[in-house]
């Protein structure tokens, strides 16, 4: 029992360590031992391998090309199915954002979930998609994919991602950080999101970006001309130079209408009485 409890809680300490590495690298502070081969490598504008093969829920290999037929923003995130702790927290934040959002996986955008266990099955990635899917709450059974390692492929598409984990010996755990990727529907790696817990904005914003302006309502575009993706701060932030320039055509548009009104008003106003003006 003794050895259990150590283990839970140098589990626990490796959970909350790689929670926080975007905090440590973005500080530039020395990464504990257990995160060392644990990182995640920007890899934004290069082409994954559409090509490799991963077992998918019905027991069946699938090529990765299949999810991105549709013409649709991927979002794709690697986790573990027995994992006890990090990898459902991930989930848990994702499947939060997604409820929120008023776009429905398998409509508007897909999701691949990957397991980075080579021995997982997938049987465990069937029943993982079933309690997902009644979380989520929404007919996503079509949207939301969840596979297995076939062939080592998983580690190549992780290099690809630069998503880098590593088995731990000492938690018996695969150690690996929290991120979630968004890709666009030629394969295009297009934003990282960071972290356990994901704004619904942030994920609104990442996936209209990745669409190239094929999802999303004119009110989505306008935000991502105001906010931009801020790498330290893991999140959308306000642009401030669109920001002004925005203000600045509002400000000139509207000292136009003041000028024309002004305009009309004074000529109104000096014509003889009993004229009518010509509008």
């Amino acid at each position: 029992m003794f050895n259990h409890l150590r283990r839970s809680i140098n589990s626990f300490t490796v959970v909350l360590a790689l929670a926080a590495l975007p905090i440590l690298e973005a500080r530039g502070e020395t990464l504990p031992a257990e995160l060392e081969g644990v990182d995640i490598v920007d890899h934004i504008g290069d082409r994954v391998d559409l090509d490799l093969q991963f077992t998918a829920e019905s027991g069946y290999q699938v090529p990765l090309r299949k999810f991105f037929e549709k013409g649709k923003p991927v979002l794709l995130n690697f986790v573990y199915y027995r994992c006890p702790m990090l990898c459902n927290l991930v989930l848990n934040g994702q499947t939060a954002a997604l409820r929120e959002l008023a776009w429905t996986a398998g409509k508007e955008f897909e999701i691949v979930t990957i397991s980075i266990a080579p021995e997982e099955q997938f049987n465990l990635a069937r029943a993982k998609k079933k309690f997902y899917l009644e979380t989520y709450g929404r007919d996503a059974g079509q949207g939301w994919h969840f596979l297995t390692d076939w062939q080592d492929n998983t580690r190549r598409l992780a290099d690809q991602v630069g998503f880098k984990y590593r088995w731990d010996a000492k938690t018996s755990q695969w150690a690996h950080t929290a991120a979630i990727m968004i890709l666009t529907p030629d394969g295009r790696i297009s934003r990282y999101l960071y972290g356990i817990r994901y704004k619904e904005r942030d994920l609104r914003l990442a996936l209209a970006e990745a669409s190239e302006g094929k999802l999303g309502s004119i009110g989505d575009k306008l935000l991502l001309f105001c906010f931009h993706y801020d790498p330290e701060a893991r999140g959308y932030v306000p642009f401030a130079r669109n920001l002004m320039k925005a203000a600045g055509a509002l400000m000139v548009v509207f000292m136009g209408f003041v000028i024309t009104f002004l305009f009309r008003r004074e000529r109104h106003a000096s014509l003889p009485s009993g004229v009518a003006t010509v509008k």
